[in-house]
């Protein structure tokens, strides 16, 4: 594998990350909740961990600007456009998905 430099690797790792949220962005078909079975996260956790790594970099970021940043929109709108209501298969699933994590110790 080839050394990467730091300047480098956070160049790549932000191309990445950019190529996922538009990823994301051309299949909002996928819900959150499926991310969530499926994955263990979804659009709103992508939101929190920018936010996270804003503070750590001594940057500002409230959760909605951190949310419009990754669904391209405010979040309302986001919501009102695209989310469907989570199917009773999709809620039984969520919740057989949290009841193993919480077997596991995992929270």
């Amino acid at each position: 594998m080839q050394a990467l430099n730091p300047q480098q690797q956070t160049e790549i790792e932000a191309a990445a990350f950019r190529r996922l949220l538009q990823h994301l962005d051309d299949n909002k078909d996928v819900q959150n909740i499926d991310l969530m079975i499926l994955a263990d996260f979804c659009r709103n956790c992508l939101a929190k961990w920018m936010m996270a790594a804003a503070k750590e970099q001594g940057v500002e970021m409230d959760y909605d600007e951190a949310r419009e940043r990754v669904y391209g929109m405010p979040y309302s709108e986001w919501k009102e456009l695209y989310q469907e209501p989570a199917t009773p298969e999709q809620l039984a699933a969520f919740e057989a998905r949290e009841a193993t994590r919480k077997a596991r110790g995992e929270a």
